[in-house]
């Protein structure tokens, strides 16, 4: 719990670089949603077992309690789409597999549609916010499916969690263009990386592809 102080990378990304893309004035409209909860301990917390019921009205099985910040995602972006969103992009220090996988050079992502995900690419590379694209495959689907509602919040199996954490959210991104950035590496250095930033701690990965995929978008 006491390493809480990053998992608010991606949150903070979204809110810094939609500041830049106003401060610039690219002539893109965007609407920025951040989903915030804490992860704590109480007799209101999640429990094992509990089921909720999210915005856009499919049920979750909660089974790994610090799996929370998933819910919330899963609500923002129904809340995105709802709004008027026509192509979506999160980010999120969302499984820390992902770090194993890649550590804090690349964040992984992900795509539903492969015009959207030729932005992301290109922005991602400009940018120098790099990241690696992982699969979305349908198949990946069973690993979250719940004997008491439409989806677990995670798998009991210790294979693919940054995949099966990007099945859960494509759930909830509703019709269109989607990308789901998983930032856990990147956005949050336990030892300096003396290519990138000299101190430890937040570092404000995402801005610079949030800001530059604006700019692809507002020349489109």
């Amino acid at each position: 719990m006491q390493d809480m102080k990053g998992d608010m990378a991606g949150g903070a990304a979204v809110i810094e670089g939609t500041a830049a893309i106003a401060e610039l004035g690219l002539p893109v409209r965007v609407l920025a949603v951040v989903a915030s909860t804490e992860n704590v301990q109480g007799a209101a917390a999640f429990k094992p077992g509990d089921i909720v019921r999210a915005s856009n009205g499919k049920t979750i099985e909660v089974i790994n309690t610090d799996a929370e910040g998933r819910l919330v995602l899963a609500d923002a972006l129904h809340y995105a789409r709802e709004h008027g969103a026509t192509h979506l992009l999160d980010l999120a220090t969302l499984t820390g597999a992902m770090s194993l996988a890649l550590g804090d050079l690349c964040a992984g992502w992900f795509a539903n549609d492969e015009d959207w995900a030729s932005e992301v690419e290109a922005a991602a590379e400009t940018s120098g916010d790099l990241a690696w694209r992982f699969p979305l495959h349908p198949r990946y689907r069973r690993y979250i499916d719940s004997d008491f509602a439409d989806m677990k919040n995670g798998s009991e199996l210790r294979e693919g969690a940054p995949v099966l954490a990007a099945e859960f959210l494509r759930e909830f991104a509703g019709e269109g263009p989607w990308a789901h950035v998983d930032m856990a590496g990147p956005g949050y250095l336990r030892r300096r990386r003396p290519d990138y930033i000299l101190d430890q701690g937040g570092t404000g990965y995402g801005v610079r592809l949030i800001v530059e995929l604006a700019a692809r978008l507002a020349l489109a």
